[in-house]
């Protein structure tokens, strides 16, 4: 059974390396400088927001050309292809239900 590999492994493999982890206390920070109040003050929290609405990642499969036509029509639509795709899945599923 063939895994996937990370693509850090594979470039460790590609350049002859290997990564190896080491622990945070074996880190030399002492060149890095602290941040200032100002800094801190404007700093902004990365990734998502946590919700109690939060979505399942999924994997499927679609055609590339209907995966161009709906990438178009988001783009008519200013909005991400993915949250159209969820908006039209779930028009189908409340008139099929």
């Amino acid at each position: 059974m063939k895994t996937k590999n990370s693509g850090s492994l594979v470039r460790a493999r590609r350049t002859g390396g290997s990564i190896k982890p080491i622990p945070d206390s074996q880190i030399d920070f002492s060149d890095i400088p602290e941040s200032t109040e100002e800094e801190l003050r404007r700093a902004r929290r990365v990734g998502r927001p946590a919700s109690g609405m939060a979505k399942q990642l999924i994997a499927i499969r679609i055609s590339p050309q209907l995966l161009s036509q709906l990438r178009k029509m988001a783009a008519k639509q200013g909005k991400p292809y993915q949250s159209l795709i969820h908006e039209l899945l779930e028009r189908a599923a409340s008139r099929a239900a």
